[in-house]
């Protein structure tokens, strides 16, 4: 694997033609997505400024354009109508500053009447390498037009450097608008801080520290907060990071919420119990960034990142990694989140394939099983003689459904662990599939589950097997992103 140095993965991008040769390499990986948002060169990880404005959905993704790396950020700008098929607009925040002058990191938006205004974290560092954060805030004209306003406020002098991920929350009750942001105490521990303002772009001050009762101590630093009201329940969303979890293998970093009761006046989230709850039960998810509804207010709509913080993939090798989960439709069900996709996907569906004539999987399509009780074992991207491949099997007895990738010929990030489990304490009823080029996301039971993981099959992983009593149908699925070159 490439080393970077320092310069390298810090270069200023002054010309698209400095990567047009990567981008027309890249387009050329068998790795490369058919529906999912994905790096136009380089590196994606964090989405970002989700929002729904004037009939377009904007979505951006963090971006190094230089290769599989983490160095210096952009704003890369994504669009859609529909929420399934994506245009890509190109860079819309660059760190040419001197408060974002080593990247612009992730933050969040908020609709105006007019325009669109970004939230994000200024990286800036001093000749020493010394980090200094900084809350910074951009205006998306409805034109087009980015414009840098200047920065609302600076580093708190009573964390460490760690500040970052700002989410604007405006809260109709008092009419005042609430930064949060992920945080780390100077003894070491995640928490979340909080400003506020009666403006959106000045006059911000710093209101306190989140109180969390239960979870004082609960991983290192909490990136990416987010409180969002689904269903009349508030849902505090966080990535606790260097925190060992069950279930979760040797991971370290992870996605989840807790789902309760925010005071803003006091500034304290009241859990409704004492459980962290993961958001995607799959190898490969983080950073979650959620956009309210504008149609209904019973539910968000979520998308996060299909990679992990300090994890490598096999398209690393090709100078390029990274693409993000479908949107998923979030509501709340039985006091748990519940994911799932959306109706509009339906329209991806092409040619319907006859699963009693062949069990040849295709590389992009949709998988849908109805169960009938009992076990029920997949094995997807299997050998021709059923070994090997990515292995789903649901344990009637013990109720539970395990995904295995450790039958891949590609294994990756294997001290992560090769295996997750989820207890159904209903039984299995219902999964839905979707499979693109690289990646696998498993619905199950309408929603009580979600699995998101990268495969990355090699020729000959290309069967399917289904032990069990169920119903299965298959589609093929058409593209719904293209590979311009917009930079």
């Amino acid at each position: 694997m490439k080393s970077w140095t320092k310069e390298e993965r810090y270069r200023v991008l002054k010309s698209a033609e400095e990567i047009r040769e990567l981008h027309e390499r890249t387009i050329l990986s068998d790795y490369r997505q058919s529906y999912h948002i994905q790096s136009v060169t380089g590196l994606l990880n964090d989405p970002n400024g989700f929002v729904f404005h004037d009939g377009v959905w904007h979505l951006f993704y963090q971006w190094c354009p230089w290769g599989a790396v983490h160095g210096l950020k952009y704003w890369y700008h994504t669009v859609s109508k529909d929420l399934v098929t994506w245009q890509n607009k190109g860079v819309c925040i660059c760190p040419d500053t001197f408060y974002d002058n080593k990247g612009a990191y992730s933050g969040s938006a908020l609709p105006t009447p007019d325009s669109v205004y970004l939230y994000y974290t200024g990286n800036h560092r001093d000749e020493d390498w010394t980090r200094k954060p900084y809350t910074c805030l951009v205006d998306l004209k409805d034109g087009g037009k980015a414009v840098k306003l200047p920065p609302l406020f600076g580093m708190n002098e009573d964390y460490t450097e760690h500040q970052r991920d700002p989410k604007i929350i405006h809260d109709e009750k008092s009419g005042k608008y609430y930064i949060i942001l992920g945080a780390q105490t100077k003894d070491k521990k995640g928490c979340v801080i909080i400003y506020s303002s009666d403006s959106p772009t000045e006059n911000w001050r710093f209101e306190g520290q989140l109180k969390v009762p239960g979870f004082e101590d609960f991983g290192d630093m909490w990136e990416c907060p987010s409180i969002e009201t689904i269903s009349g329940y508030d849902v505090l969303i966080f990535c606790p990071q260097h925190i060992r979890l069950a279930g979760r293998g040797g991971s370290v970093h992870h996605s989840g919420y807790l789902l309760g009761h925010m005071d803003w006046e006091s500034l304290t989230f009241t859990p409704d119990n004492t459980s962290f709850h993961v958001l995607d039960f799959g190898f490969d998810s983080y950073a979650a960034e959620c956009a309210a509804n504008p149609n209904d207010r019973t539910k968000a709509t979520l998308v996060a990142w299909m990679g992990l913080p300090d994890a490598s993939y096999p398209t690393d090798e090709e100078d390029w990694s990274g693409c993000l989960t479908l949107p998923r439709e979030l509501r709340v069900r039985d006091r748990r989140l519940i994911q799932q996709p959306l109706d509009s996907l339906r329209a991806l569906r092409g040619e319907k394939l006859d699963l009693e004539a062949t069990n040849v999987l295709p590389r992009v399509c949709e998988l849908e099983l109805i169960g009938r009780g009992g076990d029920l074992t997949l094995r997807l991207f299997a050998a021709e003689d059923g070994s090997g491949g990515l292995v789903v099997a649901y344990d009637d007895a013990a109720k539970e459904i395990t995904v295995d990738r450790s039958g891949m010929k590609q294994r990756f990030n294997t001290e992560l662990g090769e295996q997750r489990t989820r207890p159904l304490p209903k039984g299995l009823f219902h999964l839905r599939f979707f499979i693109d080029r690289s990646s696998i996301e498993i619905f199950v039971n309408d929603g009580d589950a979600v699995f998101s993981s990268r495969i990355f099959p090699t020729e000959g992983e290309s069967r399917l097997f289904i032990s069990g009593d169920a119903s299965a149908h298959l589609w093929r699925l058409n593209r719904a992103v293209e590979d311009d070159f917009a930079v």
